[in-house]
């Protein structure tokens, strides 16, 4: 797993972090589909990063992505280098303290992502949570039912506060957060209940 980030492009030549990436789905695919931007995937657990690390590194004629890396760090405690690089932070369906982070808009962990947040940087978070099948984990860390009441009175202005600017707030549908490429949109199960959130800034 490549954990220097001394090698960095410089801002506004498309750097994009991806926070609690896992098993990096995302990031692989998005540097393959993209090649003029550089893509950092970002997990407090070091475990899953070792496999895409390791196909990362290797040469572009066996499959390498010479525009990706992943680094272990957590969000609340990003690497200096970070600082004012990322033209776009992806947090996609979070789990654990990730997801309390983000749906209940931790202090610290705002001031890490503007941190990080060139100008005009887009902010995309996408929250999957169904009230009724995530009720015990949600008791648990905290979460509320992301109504649009709480997102609108409460969750959001913590956001804004922190120095990123409301571009998006919507629910997704089936046909659309299925189609993520990421684990966590592959594993969780789709029903009634469940509701898809995305919700985009731009950081001021």
């Amino acid at each position: 797993m490549r954990n220097s980030t001394t090698s960095l492009p410089r801002t506004g030549e498309g750097i994009v972090i991806d926070i609690g990436t896992g098993d990096g789905r995302f990031v692989s695919a998005a540097a393959r589909e993209n090649p003029n931007k550089f893509f950092i995937g970002v997990d407090a657990n070091t475990k899953p990063l070792e496999k895409p690390s390791m196909k990362a590194t290797r040469r572009p004629a066996k499959g390498g992505l010479p525009n990706a890396m992943f680094v272990q760090a957590a969000v609340e405690d990003l690497p200096e280098e970070f600082n004012g690089i990322a033209d776009e932070i992806h947090i996609h369906f979070p789990w654990g303290s990730l997801l309390r982070a983000v749906a209940t808009g931790d202090d610290a962990v705002l001031r890490s992502l503007r941190r990080i947040a060139a100008p005009g940087c887009l902010l995309e978070i996408i929250i999957g949570l169904d009230p009724e099948l995530d009720r015990a984990q949600m008791e648990k860390l905290g979460v509320p039912d992301l109504t649009p009441t709480i997102l609108h009175s409460f969750l959001i202005p913590k956001y804004i506060a922190a120095g990123f600017e409301l571009r998006q707030c919507r629910s997704l549908d089936k046909a659309e957060w299925t189609k993520i490429q990421t684990s966590w949109a592959r594993k969780l199960r789709p029903g009634a209940t469940r509701n898809v959130t995305f919700i985009a800034f731009l950081a001021s």
